[in-house]
């Protein structure tokens, strides 16, 4: 199919692959267009229904105690369909169930909860662990209880809410689950990993005909919790809360956080793998997504050989997430790998246009439909550097933000291993192809994302040269990456051609201070007028529109768990609101400096994997 391509060579900066200096690579310059033009992935409807009564064993062992909410005797199926369009304002009526996993998925026949290698099953089912102290709701997402759970944000102040999203009890109907996975973690096979802490409590079908698995983090043992406690902290627990609605509101694929929680239960940590151990508090996130499936799913049935449950879990996820495939088509797992490939270079090219670096970029934490997920050691790069690592537990930098894109390549590569011995030889060699195209996919989407960034319209040979050339001026000096791009959107092009730029841009301002500023001006301004019909108040708008004034930063991450940790959450509710709205300047962010400098006290901030 990409037979006699045209060959381009490009040169792109180090933000694209991660060196240290401009790098030549060579590619097809043609891409799978057929693949190209992906609307985003819907999942089908379900008929709504709990699950059936007879799913339910008394042998299932756990600590969590059944919600028995009130419901309808003449009719207990009463839900959704008859709820339309309104919010719920109360738990007795809301269901969530397993179901539609566990009729089609095997899991695992021991049902006691103890630490085990389990094999020949997609999960294990296990309950969560109650905390034994008090527990507080310290944050909630609107948004999400009410555009996707169909739940009014009264409910969140009800005593069955709180018991829900902290593991305390589990919602009559649903069974809870653990789910067996594997992966590849900084490079090297890891082997059985799966849901250490994590308890998916059931999925919910709204009143878009949406369904949304709902997953708790840091609620206890499971039998994939190896030496862990199956606890989260508080201070990861913030952060992923925070983070994971900020992803959304910038437009970029993500799970989604409902809730969050705190115990006083003692949880203890070696942060920094120092030998100092710290006693913190227990804290669970109730989040959300279409499916949490991941790479290591799949790999860890193809590394112990159970190829026939590799065949019916790829069915069963073709068939639930994937609905521009058909199931029953012979070259389906070709077509589904193609998807993934494509989507995982859009994914990655929007973290880079916000300077976001997962931190663990391991097989294990990359979703099947390449949304972000498993948000641990991650962080906003702050001054501009294509060698930025967030995670201090990365010794060999393997997952700086400027190698994600070189990490997608990998992890894509172990998931067509893991597929491979279901294709035969023709269609290995259509997935070989698909693969290999992949720098193409990114790099196009890369370009598209930074064009916007720059306010450029049309198409212009020195487009990839301006975007490198102003790269290369933030690395050497140390511009912030988010307030560069933002105050280039907010500066007027008379105020920027008189190269005198005022401390109210004072991320263009350190730029300026370089000698070759003035020709990369000369060089913007240029390209600008080749913006047909456009103005510079358009442009503003425009660019304003996509390059945000507030990132979460891991400064603001820290001054918010900081307070937390001493029972004062404003703050995470400041981030919360102003996140919400990125692009909009807002006064009490302002006010904290959220679009000023790194402050001093932040500058040797570490996260590390501890969590």
């Amino acid at each position: 199919m990409l037979q006699g391509a045209r060959q381009t060579v490009l040169n792109f900066p180090s933000a694209f692959l991660g060196g240290n200096r401009t790098q030549r690579i060579e590619f097809p310059f043609c891409c799978l267009i057929w693949r190209l033009q992906l609307p985003p992935l819907l999942l089908l409807g379900v008929t709504c229904h709990a699950v059936v009564g007879s799913l339910w064993r008394p042998s299932f062992q756990g600590n969590a105690n059944l919600l028995h909410l009130s419901r309808n005797k003449s009719n207990p199926e009463q839900g959704y369909c008859e709820r339309g369009a309104r919010l719920v304002s109360s738990l007795d009526f809301w269901t969530l169930s397993s179901e539609n996993l566990i009729a089609v998925l095997p899991t695992d026949p021991v049902k006691e909860n103890y630490v085990r290698k389990v094999k020949n099953c997609v999960f294990s089912i296990a309950f969560p662990t109650p905390f034994q102290s008090r527990v507080r709701l310290v944050a909630v997402s609107k948004e999400v209880l009410e555009d996707i759970l169909d739940l009014d944000l009264s409910v969140s102040e009800t005593d069955d809410f709180i018991q829900l999203v902290s593991g305390g009890k589990i919602v009559f109907g649903s069974i809870p689950l653990a789910h067996r996975y594997g992966g590849h973690q900084f490079g090297i096979w890891a082997d059985q990993l799966g849901d250490g802490r994590a308890h998916l409590i059931g999925i919910y079908m709204n009143r878009q005909g949406e369904k949304w698995e709902l997953q708790l983090k840091g609620s206890g043992k499971t039998p994939y919790s190896r030496n862990g406690d199956g606890r989260a902290i508080l201070r990861s627990s913030v952060r992923e809360f925070l983070c994971s609605e900020a992803l959304h509101y910038l437009g970029i694929p993500t799970s989604r956080a409902a809730s969050l929680v705190v115990s006083d239960d003692v949880v203890w940590r070696d942060q920094f793998y120092n030998g100092n151990l710290t006693k913190e508090r227990g804290a669970v996130v109730l989040r959300v997504a279409k499916s949490w499936f991941r790479i290591g799913s799949l790999e860890i049935l193809t590394h112990y050989g159970e190829l026939d449950l590799l065949r019916m879990l790829l069915d069963f996820i073709i068939q639930e997430y994937f609905p521009l495939v058909d199931v029953k088509e012979p070259n389906r797992y070709v077509d589904f790998f193609s998807i993934v490939v494509f989507e995982t270079a859009q994914l990655i090219a929007l973290w880079m246009s916000v300077g976001f670096a997962h931190g663990v970029c391991n097989t294990d934490n990359f979703s099947l439909l390449s949304i972000t997920i498993d948000y641990g050691p991650f962080g906003f790069m702050e001054a501009y550097n294509p060698d930025f690592v967030p995670n201090t537990s990365d010794d060999e930098r393997r997952y700086k933000i400027g190698n994600q894109a070189n990490i997608g390549m990998f992890n894509l590569n172990k998931l067509l291993q893991a597929i491979n011995p279901l294709l035969n030889p023709r269609q290995k060699q259509l997935a070989t192809q698909i693969l290999k195209e992949y720098p193409v996919l990114y790099y196009t989407r890369f370009r598209e994302l930074f064009k916007a960034k720059l306010g450029l319209l049309g198409k212009s040979e020195g487009d990839d040269d301006l975007i490198a050339f102003l790269l290369h001026l933030m690395e050497k000096t140390e511009a912030d990456f988010t307030m560069t791009f933002r105050q280039l959107s907010e500066i007027t092009q008379s105020q920027l051609q008189e190269l005198v730029i005022s401390q109210e841009f004072w991320a263009l301002k350190m730029i300026s201070k370089h000698k070759l500023f003035p020709a990369w001006v000369s060089q913007y301004l240029s390209r600008l007028k080749s913006n047909i019909s456009d103005s510079d108040s358009e442009r503003r708008k425009r660019m304003t529109a996509v390059n945000p004034r507030y990132v979460l930063k891991n400064w603001m991450a820290e001054s918010a768990v900081q307070k937390a940790e001493r029972n004062d959450f404003s703050e995470v509710h400041l981030l919360q609101q102003v996140l919400r709205h990125p692009f909009q300047k807002h006064s009490a962010a302002e006010r904290a400096g959220y679009s000023s400098p790194t402050p001093s006290w932040a500058r040797e901030l570490r996260v590390s994997c501890s969590s």
